[in-house]
């Protein structure tokens, strides 16, 4: 295992310390997400799943990991874990290099505790390009010219989302990312925006190669 790797499994067998049985957890997507999945098979607690991806549910069911769908009855969760692309100093996140944000932000705002799992190589100063965008496909010309006066935008040539959305990422600059956010959000055709607020963020757990874990939370609008 790499030092990269072993960051990441330190992070999310620190993720796993937080699950208690009984609770209704939301599995994120990515690599490191795939390493708490594997932490919480070994420790089977009793629990009930939501999954952000289609390859979340196929790993999480490969590994005896019950998930059921989000909706119905279900519309709260005790926690969900997630992975992003960069963890600013701030606890601005950027999330949706595998495409799901608009899911992960769905199911991170239902949870009572938001919990990012990272390697260090995700820690940054500040968030900056690229912004990953989920757009409807109706319109899209129409969507890419008004994001096209906020900066350059690039379509993806990758499948689309979960929910049929077309992917792209936003390369202009990011000054401020609550500006951003709201000037991105406010384009008609933006299903969402990868950049998640620290208001979103209850902690985030870096794993460290020696299998330490550092923990950061926000406390008075500084990262601790």
């Amino acid at each position: 295992m790499d030092a990269r790797d072993a960051e990441k499994q330190a992070a999310a067998e620190a993720a796993v310390a937080h699950i208690e049985d009984d609770m209704t957890v939301g599995l994120g997507t990515g690599s490191t997400v795939g390493f708490f999945l594997l932490a919480l098979a070994r420790r089977k607690p009793s629990v009930r799943c939501v999954a952000t991806s289609s390859g979340t549910e196929t790993r999480a069911a490969a590994l005896g990991i019950a998930v059921e769908s989000f909706g119905g009855t279900l519309d709260r969760l005790d926690l969900a874990v997630d992975g992003a692309d960069q963890v600013a100093d701030d606890l601005w996140l950027v999330k949706g290099g595998g495409g799901a944000h608009t899911r992960e932000r769905i199911v991170a705002a239902a949870a009572a505790r938001f919990v990012v799992i990272a390697s260090s190589d995700k820690l940054v100063e500040r968030v900056g390009p690229p912004v990953p965008l989920e757009l409807l496909r109706f319109g899209l010309s129409a969507t890419l010219r008004r994001l096209a006066d906020l900066g350059p935008v690039e379509v993806r040539e990758a499948p689309a989302t979960p929910d049929g959305g077309v992917l792209a990422d936003y390369r202009g600059p990011v000054e401020d990312p609550a500006v951003l956010a709201a000037a991105l959000g406010a384009v008609p055709g933006v299903v969402d925006h990868g950049l998640f607020p620290p208001t979103l963020v209850s902690s985030v757990l870096v794993g460290r190669a020696d299998g330490t874990v550092r923990t950061i939370t926000e406390r008075n609008g500084k990262a601790t």
